[in-house]
């Protein structure tokens, strides 16, 4: 892995390029999801987003003026692929703009950190084989995507993230049915779908597909692993049973496909205990491809939780390790969680950002990339620009976290190579729409026009600061 420490600001394909049917891309199943009554909160869509599609270069020029080393961001496989099976025709045009992108980060001197899959599965393949609930085809049609970017952009791109939390696409997407393809037990929200079997089936198959891909590009000069998203899980009290519940949630949020890759090439034994033949079982040979499956750990972190132990068995649809999450303490108040953001699941705790560090690089000892960590600032947008530009919350959390990130890798040893911060622009944040802003580039929407808030600059600041120390 390169010496150099990694810095910049990320996005996702379907978040910010629009331009969802033009030059032969196809369509998501994220087009579909924005297409049904009441999926998304403001019924928008990433039908024009930020159009970074026609506006990338703009872009690039922004994140070079912020002073990034890297930009991440994601490919569209419905963009590629039109129709996303290994039997189906490459497009062209699609490969001609990321070539252009990438071409335009690489000449302004940022590296391009590309990631595969952020839940924008072609659309076809849902309708085609149920996309992730097939683990055979789907692998065969992500190893071919995969072999696809690979052999067009590889030879600049040498820094690749498989999938973006499989967890969301597991758990959003296929119990609670509010992320695409939306499927849930819970009919007002899904004709079909069945929240107690198929995240786990989902979850296996990422981590089927995310391995055979890897097998593939291990056959090239660069490196490649996979994002995971996690919140710190802070028992509620110092009982026993508090302390077992919040390390059961840890496991079955982060090890759950941390586990397999990266230390046994299996689950956690607590989430069989709970699930029992719910969960699949790998074979010989998926051990083999899965363990050790990621040159380093990609880390998505935001918030951190308090938990309590539920007692009694577990419900059929239960995801968390029969726990309870809250965000308040044992004496009626929220001690250790700070500002509650727009977003009501994430509330700052930048002391819950080292924890987990540390957690994670004992337990797994690979080196770290934080590939995500933001927030949107309460009621952003509807403050008007002068008011939204001076984003103080967002100042404060940027400069909690990144103080707890120095400190767990100078007191506490952790191995971090590379720091990117979510998000480059305010974009279509999923089913919440376009109300939360995690940018740090405010967006206009309906201008499209750019402007950097107090935060950019904070970051800006704060890596050049750093680079002045190591030189001096």
């Amino acid at each position: 892995m390169t010496s150099t420490f990694l810095h910049g600001f990320a996005t996702a394909s379907y978040q910010v390029e629009g331009s969802v049917d033009v030059d032969g891309r196809g369509s998501s199943v994220w087009d579909d999801l924005c297409n049904r009554e009441g999926a998304i909160v403001d019924g928008s869509s990433g039908s024009e987003a930020t159009d970074t599609y026609h506006r990338y270069k703009e872009d690039v020029a922004l994140i070079k003026e912020l002073g990034a080393n890297s930009h991440r961001f994601s490919l569209s496989w419905s963009r590629i692929i039109p129709l996303g099976g290994a039997d189906d025709p490459v497009n062209p045009l699609g490969v001609q703009f990321y070539n252009n992108f990438i071409d335009e980060l690489i000449a302004n001197g940022i590296e391009p950190m590309v990631t595969l899959f952020h839940w924008d599965l072609p659309l076809a393949l849902q309708k085609r084989y149920g996309g992730w609930l097939d683990k055979e085809q789907a692998t065969r049609d992500f190893v071919n995507y995969a072999r696809v970017c690979f052999s067009h952009f590889g030879d600049r791109v040498k820094l690749w993230i498989t999938l973006n939390e499989p967890f969301c696409t597991s758990i959003l997407g296929h119990s609670l049915g509010v992320h695409a393809p939306g499927r849930s037990s819970d009919r007002t929200k899904s004709p079909e779908g069945d929240s107690a079997t198929e995240p786990w089936i989902v979850g296996h198959s990422l981590l089927v597909a995310h391995a055979s891909a890897v097998d593939l590009y291990r056959r090239e000069e660069g490196e490649i692993g996979i994002s995971l998203n996690g919140d710190w899980c802070e028992p509620w009290d110092d009982s026993e049973e508090n302390i077992a519940a919040a390390q059961r949630a840890q496991e079955f949020w982060v090890s759950w496909f941390a586990d397999p890759i990266y230390l046994t090439g299996d689950y956690p034994s607590c989430m069989r205990e709970q699930l029992g033949d719910r969960l699949p079982t790998f074979s010989k040979e998926e051990k083999k491809l899965v363990l050790g499956s990621s040159d380093f750990y990609g880390m998505n972190h935001y918030t951190s939780n308090l938990i309590k132990n539920k007692s009694g068995p577990a419900a059929a649809d239960d995801y968390q390790g029969n726990v309870e999450y809250t965000t308040v303490g044992p004496n009626g108040n929220p001690p250790a969680l700070g500002y509650q953001s727009q977003c009501g699941w994430l509330q700052t705790a930048p002391w819950g950002f080292r924890k987990l560090l540390v957690w994670i690089y004992k337990r797994y000892g690979v080196p770290i990339i934080v590939t995500e960590n933001g927030m949107p600032v309460r009621g952003e947008g509807d403050l008007p620009i002068e008011q939204a530009l001076n984003d103080g919350p967002r100042v404060d959390f940027f400069k909690g976290y990144l103080e707890n990130l120095e400190l767990a890798m100078k007191e506490d040893g952790v191995a971090v190579r590379g720091y990117i911060a979510w998000s480059l622009l305010d974009n279509f944040e999923w089913a919440e729409g376009y109300i939360p802003r995690f940018g740090v580039v405010y967006v206009d929407y309906t201008t499209q026009k750019r402007t950097p808030k107090r935060s950019a600059h904070f970051i800006k600041q704060w890596f050049e600061e750093k680079q002045e120390k190591e030189q001096q």
